[in-house]
């Protein structure tokens, strides 16, 4: 199976800019989105051959993340079970008879850390979460996750240590869900491999010379590594100032 995730940005303003070719191309069994900045009634995209779930904001033009799906799922869920969390539109779970797939586009930190706490709290209800759901079957985690986890997952770690992305409280707590049972899937693959970022700042030209962050991912339970035949990040696909990543995953939906 074929499995991709990619913050857009603004799904409209990415429309605009090839991601309908992107998706022809590359045809995923599954493609989530974060941060699609869409209202309900501003949802007027259905890829064909594609069950189509999107989850908005109640703020407008905020967060919002979607999921494109040739398999219906047999259940959907939108949302943890947390007003605080949910009310911005930030997760979506589909549950097959043989996995459960969640995508998340977990808050961003902002400058100063002014988020921190709430970051924190979203940390913990995510990883209980998945938690929860990998006692039941095997588990697909990916997103934007605002996160790198290394200083080998950015250009220039010691001018970043602290700031929102790379805090030690936000590396800590991608840490604790790691030791709660889950795998980095890119890392599974790639450990040592340098210079790869899933997202570069508009300023600076920073993607022509690729100083980046990689905080897109797809995780998966300890006990089914084994099933990653490889990861993906598409660094020559534009659209947004993220790069879709990926997951081949050796499993069927049944």
């Amino acid at each position: 199976m074929k499995l991709i995730s990619w913050n857009v940005n603004g799904l409209r303003a990415c429309l605009g800019k090839g991601f309908a070719d992107f998706l022809s191309s590359e045809s995923p069994d599954i493609l989530a989105l974060q941060e699609t900045k869409l209202q309900p009634d501003q949802v007027t995209y259905v890829p064909d051959g594609y069950h189509t779930y999107y989850f908005s904001a109640q703020k407008k033009g905020y967060s919002g993340t979607a999921v494109f799906t040739r398999q219906e799922p047999q259940s959907v869920r939108c949302g943890i079970g947390d007003d605080r969390f949910d009310s911005e539109g930030r997760t979506i779970t589909l549950e097959y008879p043989a996995f459960t797939f969640v995508t998340a586009y977990a808050p961003n930190a902002q400058e100063g850390l002014k988020r921190l706490d709430f970051r924190t709290d979203w940390e913990h209800a995510i990883r209980a979460y998945l938690c929860s759901l990998a006692k039941q079957k095997p588990v697909i985690y990916c997103g934007d996750l605002n996160v790198a986890h290394r200083e080998i997952d950015l250009k220039n770690p010691g001018p970043n240590r602290g700031n929102a992305g790379f805090s030690d409280e936000e590396r800590a707590l991608f840490s604790d869900l790691l030791d709660a049972g889950f795998v980095d899937t890119f890392r599974c693959k790639y450990p040592d491999l340098t210079g790869a970022y899933s997202w570069w700042s508009y300023r600076f030209h920073a993607r022509e010379h690729n100083a980046g962050w990689r905080i897109d991912y797809f995780l998966v339970r300890k006990e089914d590594a084994e099933r990653i035949t490889d990861a993906l990040i598409y660094s020559n696909v534009y659209g947004s100032d993220h790069c879709p990543v990926g997951l081949i995953w050796e499993g069927t939906w049944n």
